[in-house]
Order: structure tokens, then C-alpha cells, then sequence
């Protein structure tokens, strides 16, 4: 979830969204649950833009990709009206899982962090709901497209 992760531009996809009224809570600002909203949605875009959407996993190979885990750290609140982005990168891809990292930005300025997660996604067979290898070609672009680890 550190801006480091984020230091590789062609590897990190941005969607762009804005604030509105039912986003809020009764402080104007962003109600914290939304934010897995907006990286839900930054998710399915991410997959979309590489020409990898969902439904052809579904269809072809019957799998879904299924959150496991998610750890989120808020650092300020966006508010009514505000334009934000939602980078999304991958870290890692092995066996039947991706883990991703996404960070919620302010639009303006300097684009300060308003939330950093963690994303833990698995394939699973769309009946049993068990886990499978992540299909190809989803796990060689997505490896392809994972940040170099961080040193140290």
C-alpha cells in the first residue's frame, strides 16, 4: 500500500471517479465502506482495460476471481464533490491467487492518499467453489504486469 508500489506508471491502472451525495456520511465525507465500493469497481475496470473482463473467465473457464482478504489503512477522508482516483497494481500472482494494491487519491493537487488496500483475490470453480489455478492467459498478463518486489 506504499507509494512505492505505485512508482511503475505502464503497470498501474487509474479509474477516475467523483464524490457524490450517496457516497457520504452525515459529516460529508466519504463513509469508509465505499472505498471497497470504488476498488471493487477499479478492480473489474483494471481487468477490462488488459482485455481481461470477468465474464470471458466465467464463460471460458468457468472460474471466478472471489476477495479473500482485505486490509485497508484510511489516512484522510474524501469528501462531497470531490474527484478521486483509485490506483491498481499487481504484487503478486501464484497459483490460484492475485494480490493486488490499490490506492485511493485525491485528483487534485498533489494527489494526496486517502486510502491504501490490500487485495487478496483467488480463483475459484464457478460450482463447487473450490479453488483453481488462475486460467490462462489471466495469470501470464497479470504476472507480467506485477511490480518489481520492493528491495529490503
Amino acid at each position: 500500500m506504499s507509494d512505492a508500489a505505485h512508482e511503475t506508471p505502464d503497470r498501474v491502472h487509474r479509474f477516475n471517479l467523483r464524490v457524490y451525495f450517496e457516497d457520504t456520511d452525515a459529516g460529508g465525507m466519504a463513509y469508509h465502506a465505499r472505498y471497497l465500493h470504488w476498488a471493487e469497481r477499479a478492480r473489474t475496470e483494471s481487468l477490462r482495460a488488459i482485455g481481461l473482463p470477468h465474464n470471458l473467465m466465467i464463460e471460458r473457464h468457468r472460474a471466478l476471481l472471489v476477495v479473500r482478504r482485505v486490509e485497508v489503512e484510511y489516512w484522510r477522508p474524501a469528501r462531497l464533490d470531490d474527484p478521486v482516483v483509485v490506483e491498481t497494481a499487481v504484487l503478486r500472482v501464484t497459483g490460484a491467487q492475485v494480490v493486488l494494491s490499490q490506492v485511493v487519491r485525491a485528483e487534485a493537487g498533489e494527489g494526496e492518499r486517502l486510502a491504501g488496500l490490500k487485495v487478496g483475490l483467488v480463483s475459484v470453480d464457478q460450482d463447487s467453489l473450490r479453488p483453481v489455478p488462475l486460467p490462462e492467459p489471466w495469470r501470464s498478463v497479470l504476472k507480467g504486469l506485477a511490480l518489481p518486489a520492493a528491495a529490503g
